[in-house]
């Protein structure tokens, strides 16, 4: 079989340090250490070299982690194989999605996918788009649904494919008695000046938010930053400010608040999709599961609530 050690040197090089290799492999620092140190010996040539306490690879470091993409979805290839001809009576599927495409896509869709298959030994991670990916390309996980980056200059990641399941609209976030609450839509322009509620710099929900008043010609004022959408919901319920929130997030009923569509010839949304390991589609079970995914996702929320 190939060397799987490949595997822990490539997520180093993504990784970075000893110890993230190690979280995410699932590994201790002890054993990723090993491993690197067992794969130079073995072949023959040094793969790390130390400055001061880090490590970084070699130029022959860099040149394996390059040319070692195709070997390693080769022995995925022949492992999914293996475990579609196999009669193991436990099938495992291992799922990382962040957390309203858990609730609203995966859930319903692995709930189907266990009456099917009664005997499956089902895994689920809610993490965010860029630790499921880390995750999945540590072999820690099957299928990753995540929303990608949004940089028009990122170039796809050769490591993964990608299988679009739902275009994520976004509505306004309204109190309750607000003056456009019971407007059919809003103009984002409309609402510039009110104090808006959004996440922190650097993430994907941010970079959303900045693109739509960016297509819409105007800049908001932020006054709040938070993280979960409840919060948003609670805060725009105190009239603290408003939002902006996708329809995958089921809060609106909970809090006295309204969603109200946005008007405009550019609507906001975010693109969720299911990635996999290149080649991931020919084990039958991964592929089942990306159907019932496909077939979740247009039944959740296509109207505001």
């Amino acid at each position: 079989m190939i060397d799987l050690r490949i595997r822990t040197l490539r997520t180093f090089a993504h990784a970075g340090t000893i110890a993230a290799t190690a979280e995410l492999l699932g590994y201790s620092p002890s054993a990723v250490s090993t491993q690197l140190r067992e794969l130079q010996r073995d072949l023959g040539i040094p793969l790390l070299v130390r400055e001061g306490r880090t490590l970084r690879l070699t130029p022959a470091g860099e040149r394996l982690v390059a040319s070692s993409a195709d070997l390693l979805e080769l022995a995925d290839r022949i492992r999914r194989d293996l475990r579609a001809e196999s009669e193991a009576p436990h099938p495992r599927l291992r799922v990382g999605a962040f957390s309203t495409a858990t609730t609203q896509i995966v859930i319903p869709a692995v709930t189907d996918l266990r009456h099917e298959l009664p005997g499956l030994e089902l895994q689920l991670v809610e993490a965010e788009p860029q630790r499921c990916l880390e995750l999945l390309a540590a072999d820690r996980l099957d299928i990753a649904v995540v929303v990608p980056l949004l940089s028009v200059d990122a170039a796809p990641d050769a490591r993964f494919e990608e299988l679009p399941l739902h275009d994520d609209t976004l509505d306004v976030l309204l109190p309750a008695g607000h003056r456009c609450a019971d407007r059919d839509s809003v103009e984002l322009a409309e609402l510039t000046d009110e104090p808006w509620i959004t996440d922190r710099p650097g993430t994907q929900y941010r970079a959303l938010f900045v693109a739509a008043f960016t297509a819409a010609g105007s800049t908001p004022r932020i006054a709040h930053e938070v993280v979960e959408w409840d919060t948003e919901a609670a805060l725009v319920e105190a009239g603290l400010g408003v939002g902006l929130v996708p329809r995958l997030a089921p809060v609106a009923g909970t809090y006295d608040v309204v969603r109200v569509p946005i008007a405009g010839p550019s609507l906001p949304s975010r693109r969720v999709v299911a990635a996999i390991r290149r080649g991931g589609r020919r084990l039958p079970l991964v592929a089942r599961a990306l159907e019932l995914m496909q077939e979740a996702a247009p039944r959740s929320a296509d109207e505001p609530t």
